[in-house]
């Protein structure tokens, strides 16, 4: 009894000791580069599959890839655990990505299982710290973009309107017809997309302030609404590097303060030693 007593707790102290051993493996900044490269070589067997669609080869590599996908999804599950692995969004991502995978490549769904395959490149997102970055103040920012999309929807329905009134006889029905054919025209004028030759220059020959309409929307649609999305985005980056910043220098005051008292308390020993000499 003594003897199988020793050997559960054998084993047990073992277990934490594999666990602690993996997720130092996982956490590992090789390991994290051996999962990216595995993902750009992924992604050029896609993109070969494309010109030798078919090729037997190609989907034999990407079988066994899935295949080192999912040992490495099992790993960071075991590694971390359920609780910890759940808690970060990608780690959730991935395991749909993944798991996704597996399930249509037994299914006759081909369109899905591309699809699949293609979604299995985003795992670079989290994968890189850098990427990762942008995508999480990307998303933090979208509350904040809402405005700006308000505010460029009420831009574009004014022009629109004004469009369809004063251009609508000019130009062809699927330029300034109708409301909805105004907006698509705006999009155009807004990405540069032969806006002078096609659009612009044409209504100017027939009705010759319709420059001060185009110039305007330009500047108000395309330079000032690209800025403020630009700005919003940036300020959500600089606000994870000030909060990181923030930690950072905490850590380094608390650092300081138990120095300063291991210091004092240093002093008060030499204090109490040379009274007791004297």
């Amino acid at each position: 009894m003594e003897t199988e007593k020793s050997t559960q707790v054998d084993s047990n102290s073992s277990n934490p000791n594999l666990k602690n051993r993996i997720r130092e493996l996982v956490e590992n900044e090789v390991f994290q580069k051996i999962v990216i490269a595995i993902i750009v070589l992924n992604g050029l067997i896609i993109i070969t599959e494309t010109y030798l669609t078919g090729n037997r080869f190609l989907l034999y590599l990407d079988r066994i890839i899935v295949w080192i996908f999912v040992v490495e999804l099992v790993v960071k599950v075991y590694g971390l655990g359920v609780k910890r692995y759940a808690k970060n969004g990608w780690n959730v991502f991935d395991f749909f990505v993944v798991s996704g995978s597996i399930i249509f490549y037994t299914t006759p769904f081909i369109s899905a299982l591309r699809l699949l395959r293609v979604l299995r490149l985003l795992r670079m997102i989290p994968a890189i710290p850098a990427l990762r970055k942008i995508i999480d103040a990307l998303l933090k920012s979208l509350p904040a973009l809402g405005g700006i999309v308000g505010l460029s929807a009420l831009i574009f329905s004014i022009y629109a309107i004004i469009g369809t009134t004063y251009f609508k006889n000019i130009l062809p029905y699927e330029f300034f017809g109708s409301f909805h054919t105004s907006l698509f025209t705006l999009m155009q004028v807004v990405t540069f997309e032969s806006w002078a030759s096609q659009v612009a220059r044409p209504v100017i020959n027939e009705i010759p302030w319709a420059w001060m309409y185009f110039v305007s929307f330009i500047v108000i649609g395309g330079l000032v609404i690209l800025n403020l999305v630009i700005a919003v985005i940036l300020s959500y980056l600089g606000q994870e590097d000030e909060a990181n910043r923030e930690i950072h220098m905490e850590r380094l005051y608390k650092e300081n303060l138990e120095l300063r008292n291991d210091i004092k308390e240093i002093k008060q020993i030499l204090l109490n030693n040379n009274k007791r000499n004297m």
